[in-house]
């Protein structure tokens, strides 16, 4: 048996703030919404009918990325043109970065993109497999998503 991810589900502090994100910055479509008070969620796909992403109104505190669990999450793109273009996205909504500009994974790489956070400070990452070449990497011995 091979298990594959289904989909990743986020706690967040506020749906509407958090699928305004989503949604309207990153480009996820809306394909389910649950609006009953204390029960608020919204399922997010890419397109087709399954989600991707999945947000759950039921944090009240902002990611602590010193605690057990997720990392980051990491978006693959399909082309370095459109990391540029997430970017140009994102820096239009005021979201900080943490690198300036797009960064390799790792000294030589040609792997890299960009490296934010969310409205909750949930860390994400857009990145490409190749296209990144010549790019700067942040850390000479580690790679780039692992710390930040």
């Amino acid at each position: 048996m091979s298990l594959r991810t289904g989909h990743i589900g986020l706690n967040v502090t506020d749906l509407d703030r958090s699928l305004a994100f989503y949604r309207d910055v990153l480009g996820f479509a809306l394909l389910a919404e649950g609006k009953e008070e204390g029960r608020r969620f919204a399922f997010l796909g890419d397109g087709g009918d399954q989600p991707v992403l999945t947000l759950w109104q039921q944090a009240e505190g902002g990611y602590d990325g010193g605690r057990p669990g997720l990392h980051h999450l990491a978006f693959a793109a399909e082309s370095i043109e459109r990391v540029g273009e997430y970017e140009a996205a994102l820096r239009a909504y005021g979201v900080d970065f943490q690198h300036e500009g797009v960064v390799a994974h790792r000294e030589g790489a040609a792997s890299g993109g960009i490296f934010f956070h969310d409205p909750d400070g949930t860390r994400l990452e857009i990145s490409v497999a190749e296209g990144a070449e010549g790019a700067p990497a942040p850390h000479e011995s580690a790679p780039t998503c692992g710390f930040f």
